[in-house]
């Protein structure tokens, strides 16, 4: 498996992946809009998958899940919740990475401004079949 690399916008925090990434899932939920924007698009990867270089500031955003970002240049990079995996922002990877968009979760909690106008399936809230799904890369 060829590994992954990415990086934030400032370069200060870089990581590479060397494991299996999972595809892309778009999270609307109420939080990845606040902490990006807009949505989040991201993948994951198996913890000791991924080498992290660089100071990661870590704010715990709920009672379960905290999210990792850049103290200097502020870019999102991880999601960080229950369970073996690590979400990574997909937007931080160095291209190409070869990964598609193919769910959605969190919907019922979209913002107004916006339409999910693509055919890839959909979920109302959280779904494990979204989001503990691994490519094959």
């Amino acid at each position: 498996m060829t590994p992954v690399s990415g990086s934030c916008l400032c370069g200060q925090v870089r990581f590479q992946v060397t494991g299996p990434l999972r595809p892309v899932v778009a999270c609307h939920c109420v939080q990845c809009r606040k902490t990006s924007g807009h949505f989040v698009a991201a993948t994951s990867a198996p913890r000791e998958a991924v080498r992290i270089v660089g100071d990661v500031t870590w704010y715990r955003s709920s009672e379960t899940a905290r999210r990792g970002f850049c103290g200097t240049c502020g870019a999102s990079l991880f999601w960080d919740g229950a369970g073996a995996n690590l979400s990574i922002h997909a937007g931080t990877l160095d291209g190409p990475t070869g990964l598609t968009l193919t769910a959605h979760i969190y919907c019922a909690s979209k913002g107004d401004y916006y339409r999910i106008a693509d055919d890839l399936p959909q979920a109302a809230a959280s779904d494990p079949a979204f989001t503990t799904m691994v490519s094959d890369r």
